[in-house]
């Protein structure tokens, strides 16, 4: 069995699959089928695009409600846990919050809480009515974004087709979050680095990856500084303020969904997000902003 790899872009940000297969003939086959799958979540639930179903239903915001397949209400069942889980700080319903935030513009204006306060009343994942099939945002200008949980969901998805296709070695990411079906081919884990928060260029981990996912939330990669104060774009669904505790919170579970899910809930609910990991059982890496290492005892490695 011989190693390929190809590398793409999806949901924003860069791709890789590692795979090992018979022939370059079998690869390419495999590769195929799991990037359809990636380009078909994409398609349906990319708030970018005007014809996917969550734009469809965030056009019919304030008027009719958008009847949606058992795909669509299971990733909502995945989001309402994670509102509840996180104490309403993880909500899909908050990507509001962005028309007060301009993280990609370096001289943009810090909100003041008036313009936040506006905006308030369009967030809220208890005002999301479900009725059956039927998904409905009451008030015009709300949106639903599965930024939080889509390109976690992508990466579950290719790694089972690739396992239905037959693949026993790969490795899928996407713009870090990773799931490995199998170890290497030679029975060794596959090794994912870490990147250092304060470092852009640095490793700060090395975490052996044999089955299962890796998810990293992290503050690092686009923030705003004003007046000596960094503002994350890591954004509180009930206050629409950046959160400040962790710099970074990796974590390694049966699933992407999983694993993307509790670091980002760790990363929003701030100090409290160490008793979610611990309870979760799963096994993590968190930065806090002074640096120090956070790990459950013994299952990941706190340096490289």
């Amino acid at each position: 069995m011989d190693l390929f790899t190809t590398t793409f872009k999806a949901l924003g940000g860069p791709g890789e699959i590692q795979l090992a297969a018979p022939d370059e003939a079998t690869a390419r086959r495999w590769f195929k089928a799991a990037l359809d799958e990636i380009d078909r979540i994409e398609i349906t639930y990319s708030r970018y695009r005007p014809d996917s179903l969550i734009s469809r239903i965030n056009a019919a915001a304030g008027h009719h409600g958008v009847t949606c397949d058992a795909e669509m209400l299971g990733l909502l069942d995945v989001a309402h846990a994670l509102h509840d889980q996180s104490g309403g700080r993880f909500d899909i319903s908050s990507g509001v919050w962005r028309r007060a935030w301009n993280f990609r513009d370096p001289e943009a204006d810090i909100p003041t809480q008036a313009q936040l306060n506006e905006l308030a009343p369009l967030v809220g994942w208890h005002r999301v009515e479900r009725d059956g099939m039927q998904v409905r945002l009451p008030r015009a200008g709300m949106e639903l974004d599965f930024g939080g949980i889509g390109k976690e969901y992508a990466v579950d998805r290719a790694a089972v087709v690739l396992m239905e296709h037959g693949a026993q070695h790969a490795l899928v990411n996407l713009a870090g979050d990773l799931r490995a079906v199998g170890p290497k081919p030679d029975g060794s884990p596959w090794q994912v680095g870490i990147q250092h928060p304060e470092k852009p260029d640095a490793v700060m981990a090395e975490i052996p990856l044999a089955e299962g996912a890796l998810a990293t939330s992290g503050d690092y990669q686009r923030c705003l500084w004003r007046h000596g104060r960094r503002y994350s774009h890591l954004l509180n669904a009930t206050t629409g303020w950046p959160v400040e505790h962790w710099r970074s919170i990796s974590v390694r579970a049966p699933s992407a969904l999983l694993a993307g899910g509790l670091s980002t809930c760790a990363m929003l609910m701030e100090a409290e997000g160490l008793e979610l990991l611990k309870r979760s059982g799963v096994d993590f890496l968190a930065v806090d902003a002074h640096g120090e290492v956070h790990t459950r005892a013994g299952t990941m490695p706190s340096g490289a």
